[in-house]
């Protein structure tokens, strides 16, 4: 091989590699911004639907949190297209729930309806999941929002230092760490 022939094979192959790489990285775009309709009174209705799964005590609730804004996230980015269906087309069966219930719409409800309705989704939910015949099928637009509740809650800065007990420096290791009834959970 002679210089003139490598020349031109390290020109084709940079050139390979730039044009290459750009059709690589064509299919790493995200969808479009906005695909979801998440506008901030969902959130809020998120939000006041994660406050009545963790309802702030001496603690902070979920809203506290944000978790409305984290289940934003994950429905937009992590979930499949038929779970974002089913999960979107949960939040408004929720919410006509509260109007054929009490006649009002989730936001308007006192705690104690609020609680009533998701106890009711609660069992609805159980039932549904427990007669899936298609495990891989999405499950219950129920499941999906008290899942994310829990995960967005206890993930956060507020639910991990606030609620649970929470070291930022690690200790040693203790198998045998003595327990007083009423103790919060370790963060960790």
């Amino acid at each position: 091989m002679n210089r003139r022939e490598l020349l031109k094979s390290i020109a084709l192959l940079t050139g390979a590699s730039v044009v290459g790489g750009e059709f690589l990285l064509s299919g790493c775009k995200n969808p479009a911004a906005g695909s979801l309709p998440f506008s901030p009174a969902m959130i809020d209705l998120l939000n006041e639907i994660a406050e009545t799964i963790i309802p702030a005590t001496d603690t902070p609730g979920a809203k506290a949190a944000d978790v409305g804004s984290f289940m934003k996230v994950m429905i937009s980015d992590c979930y499949t297209t038929e779970q974002q269906q089913v999960f979107m087309k949960g939040i408004k069966e929720l919410d006509a729930k509260a109007q054929t219930s009490v006649k009002k719409n989730f936001m308007d409800c006192t705690q104690a309806q609020r609680h009533d309705l998701l106890t009711s989704l609660e069992k609805e939910a159980k039932t549904y999941n427990d007669g899936r015949e298609d495990k891989k099928a999405p499950v219950h637009y129920y499941t999906m929002i008290k899942q994310l509740t829990l995960w967005g809650f206890f993930s956060s800065k507020t639910g991990m230092t606030e609620t649970l007990r929470h070291v930022p420096v690690p200790g040693r290791y203790d198998g045998n760490a003595p327990y007083t009834k009423g103790e919060k959970a370790w963060a960790e």
